[in-house]
């Protein structure tokens, strides 16, 4: 079960609230110079030259100041939390930019991205958290760009890796 804090679940019992969610994205790959910090709410102003919005958090040591979580059009369905199955989600991002498409298929091997949620009230706060997933499949269309987002599947992990014999676990039998 999920921890909340007391602002978030006053989110979810309000009939209605000014309050907003916001998903925030952090995408590291070996190639990129730097990680990627994407967020879904446009509270602050970044920039004025280029004009860029976006939001400011310390989520997982990011600089505030000069490492801001850009905004982007997107929307996003969080991972489950079965626990027969792997954690399955889908980013879907607004296909604003040439650069998005050509920074995606450049990539042989799957970048890793870091999801968390937090109100915008409080970005540093965060409410839930998925870590080390991996971008399985990036679907690109004319208006669209969906990210199918998945871990590894626990099953797949060799265990035990070895027989409990006398060689390997003398203490075992003694």
């Amino acid at each position: 079960m999920r921890r909340l804090s007391l602002n978030a679940r006053l989110v979810q019992d309000a009939e209605g609230t000014a309050e907003i969610e916001v998903a925030l994205f952090i995408i590291e790959h070996p190639d990129l110079p730097e990680p990627i910090r994407l967020s879904t709410d446009n509270a602050v102003r970044i920039s004025d030259d280029p004009y860029i919005m976006g939001t400011r958090s310390t989520w997982l040591g990011s600089n505030p100041l000069t490492e801001p979580f850009l905004w982007v059009i997107a929307s996003a369905i969080l991972p489950g939390e079965t626990e027969d199955a792997p954690a399955t989600a889908q980013v879907v991002l607004e296909n604003l930019d040439s650069e998005m498409v050509e920074l995606l298929t450049s990539f042989t091997d799957p970048a890793t991205i870091h999801m968390a949620g937090v109100l915008a009230s409080s970005p540093d706060d965060i409410e839930v958290e998925q870590l080390d997933l991996q971008i399985v499949s990036a679907d690109v269309t004319a208006g669209e760009i969906t990210l199918q987002i998945s871990r590894e599947d626990m099953d797949l992990e060799p265990c035990p890796p070895g027989r409990f014999t006398r060689m390997r676990f003398p203490g075992l039998h003694r």
